[in-house]
């Protein structure tokens, strides 16, 4: 399978091919410099400079399972990984952005880490209770978990609005296929924001606070799968008609995470070859 990382500019729609491998890559985040790239591929994460060829591996010691939820804390000193090496499932961890030794911040398993909030001071992640994945924040250092979400149906990909009031996420709750959502960063004041015949994940909010960016499956699919026809679009950050920005092979490992530049002009993405 080829993997295809693209720069995509929001406004004029050109993109720009930053790298490409045979191995599987997954989940780009942009760095809040803007000069380096944050992937994952074959357990291990990796750095990629925008002016490089090559992928540079961050010594993650220990955890060597580490999935496609992965992100750069707002300052650009710490990494988040999710990573079932040690538990067994997924779990949460933080490290220095250019490696070093893992602190664990989630007891609970699994948990998948998907936000940072703009301060710093929480992350944003799903994860399964008692048999159902909900919405959870926790303090970057740890400790109790605040579980923002309740009820039936599976809840993923939660990221915050640049001025943290808002975390988006997708869900099917409602009992139909999965849709936008918003909630105060509280849980309160959740808020439905798509509502059509296509399967929609992974909202990321711009950080100059203009757009929402997420990924549009075709109405038969189930989950998230990788091997699949999807589409990105993008919608006004209050809620309205998206437009398609690009349609392409890929779905899982596309934008599971946070992926745009930090001038909120550009977004990267993975594309993948078919199987």
């Amino acid at each position: 399978m080829q993997s295809t990382l693209v720069l995509h500019d929001i406004d004029s729609g050109e993109e720009v091919v930053a790298y490409e491998t045979d191995d599987l890559i997954e989940a780009p985040n942009w760095s809040p410099c803007g000069t380096f790239l944050i992937v994952n591929g074959g357990g291990l994460m990796y750095r990629l400079d925008l002016d490089g060829t090559e992928l540079q591996r961050i010594d993650t010691r220990a955890c060597t399972h580490c999935n496609n939820d992965h992100g750069i804390s707002p300052d650009g000193t710490m990494l988040a990984i999710s990573d079932n090496a040690a538990p067994g499932e997924s779990c949460i961890y933080t490290l220095p952005i250019t490696g070093g030794e893992p602190m664990r911040v989630t007891e609970n398993v699994p948990s998948y880490w998907h936000g940072w909030s703009p301060d710093g001071a929480r992350l944003a992640y799903t994860a399964r209770r008692d048999g159902v994945f909900q919405i959870f924040t926790i303090p970057v250092e740890g400790g109790e978990e605040t579980q923002l979400t309740e009820g039936p149906g599976h809840r993923d990909g939660p990221d915050y609005t640049p001025g943290g009031d808002w975390i988006w996420f997708n869900s099917d709750h409602h009992g139909g296929l999965p849709e936008l959502w918003r909630m105060h960063s509280d849980g309160s004041a959740l808020q439905r924001m798509t509502d059509d015949e296509r399967v929609n994940w992974f909202p990321h909010p711009s950080p100059d606070g203009r757009h929402v960016l997420y990924l549009a499956y075709r109405s038969h699919v189930t989950g998230h799968p990788r091997s699949e026809d999807v589409e990105l679009r993008v919608m006004p950050s209050e809620g309205g008609p998206p437009r398609t920005a690009a349609a392409f092979h890929g779905g899982q490992g596309s934008i599971n995470v946070p992926c745009w530049a930090p001038d909120g002009k550009r977004f990267a993405y993975m594309r993948y070859s078919r199987a």
